[in-house]
């Protein structure tokens, strides 16, 4: 029995989209049991009872909970330490948080992957001052650009760094709304020893949001001394219904913490008013989650290279992330994409998305998201600017039976505006 209305093409081509991702399903697969038993040894070594999924209410004085919930994040991330706050209203809230906690006014921070994200660059305070930004405080930016193949230029960032004195050198491993690759662990790697190499003292930070478990190392283990990333994307397993972490050497944690709360307080604060549950059940269940999004986003890849689009990583490519893009060529086709994949999802299916102006963002998006917590992208959605070369960028999947007819809904959609198959 079928539950969907597809006729025989969209059915043929789900039958061959799947048989061409097999084998990277498998090693999908290898890597996420491998990442689950990591967490699961952590668990286990950090001795979890019920006693820790307890709450906590006011200042949350010795929350065992808390407390031994940054010790397993820690451990899987073969930090020093780490932070993992419900508190943390979304991923650029903790990257502002971790930024804050480091820099110091005249400081200066150097970011060796072109323009960074939309949402982070009104707190770097990039195209102009805004009210509270890091600009505000004194602290200067700088970039490089990546090199005509969309990677870091090393020899670019090596001559900055050689000019010039820098307190962080500042890398975002996704590849936000742009075509260029996402940087896998190798990638970081060197970068951070390049880094290393030239200019010693400078803290190296990771935005690492869509990255965590997608490999089995995490920036932390090839030299990035500070990483943050939010729990409604991979590390909250699609149950954490908020927050986000920052991981790396136990002095600059400290550091952040003190910006987390106050100077002078910093972790010892913070009640968890019964959100304990969740957050470790999320990262318990993160590795298994991470796997199904990339099952999702490597299908994603084969159904629309079968159509003639281009998707970036192509099916067959290795991953650094969970994100999936593929270019649409038109304004109509991103649009079909979106309504489509609204319709398949479990929340809202009957709403119809439309492009918007959506605060931090410099032209009008539209996003695809019937997810149980409100933005998750851990959760199927999809979203992307309406812009050349309209391109839509898919991420998530918690479920990889219900996310892939979210992604033959999405093709049928753009199939019919196209005619595809007509003739």
């Amino acid at each position: 029995m079928s539950f969907f209305e597809f006729d025989e093409k969209i059915k043929n081509l789900d039958k061959k989209a799947l048989e061409t991702t097999k084998e990277h399903f498998a090693t999908v697969d290898e890597i996420s049991q491998y990442n689950t038993e990591k967490v699961l040894k952590a668990f286990i070594d950090n001795r979890v009872s019920e006693a820790h999924l307890g709450i906590s209410t006011g200042y949350g004085y010795g929350d065992i909970g808390r407390d031994t919930l940054d010790k397993i994040v820690a451990d899987c991330f073969g930090s020093e330490d780490a932070l993992i706050r419900h508190s943390f209203a979304s991923g650029t809230h903790t990257l502002s948080v971790a930024l804050f906690g480091i820099l110091r006014p005249n400081d200066s921070v150097l970011c060796l992957t072109g323009r960074p994200y939309d949402t982070i660059t009104g707190v770097f305070g990039i195209d102009s001052k805004e009210d509270g930004s890091l600009a505000d405080f004194g602290i200067k930016y700088n970039q490089v650009d990546l090199d005509k193949d969309g990677m870091p230029d090393i020899n670019a960032i090596k001559t900055e760094l050689s000019a010039k004195k820098y307190k962080m050198a500042y890398i975002q491993r996704s590849r936000g709304y742009s075509t260029r690759p996402s940087l896998s662990i190798e990638s970081i790697k060197r970068l951070c020893d390049t880094v290393k190499s030239v200019s010693p003292d400078t803290i190296i930070m990771v935005d690492n949001c869509y990255g965590e478990f997608v490999e089995k190392m995490e920036p932390t283990q090839v030299g990035a001394d500070l990483m943050a990333g939010s729990l409604i994307k991979n590390l909250g397993g699609g149950i954490a219904p908020c927050g986000g972490y920052i991981a790396g050497k136990h002095k600059y944690i400290e550091m952040c913490s003190h910006r987390m709360t106050c100077a002078g307080v910093g972790r010892e604060v913070g009640a968890t008013l019964g959100l304990n549950r969740e957050l470790y059940m999320g990262l318990f269940s993160a590795p298994h989650v991470v796997g199904e999004a990339l099952k999702t986003a490597i299908y994603a890849a084969a159904v629309f290279e079968l159509l003639g689009y281009e998707a970036t990583p192509k099916y067959n490519e290795k991953r650094a992330d969970i994100i999936e893009s593929v270019i649409l060529k038109k304004s109509d086709s991103l649009i079909a994409f979106c309504k489509g994949l609204q319709s398949g999802s479990p929340i809202d299916s009957f709403v119809v998305p439309e492009p918007w102006e959506m605060p931090g963002y410099t032209d009008k998006v539209i996003m695809a998201a019937g997810a149980f917590t409100l933005g998750a992208s851990i959760e199927l959605s999809a979203d992307g600017p309406l812009r050349e070369p309209f391109a839509v960028w898919l991420q998530g999947g918690i479920n990889f039976a219900s996310a892939k007819i979210g992604i033959l809904l999405a093709a049928k959609a753009v199939s019919e505006d196209n005619k595809i198959f007509e003739g």
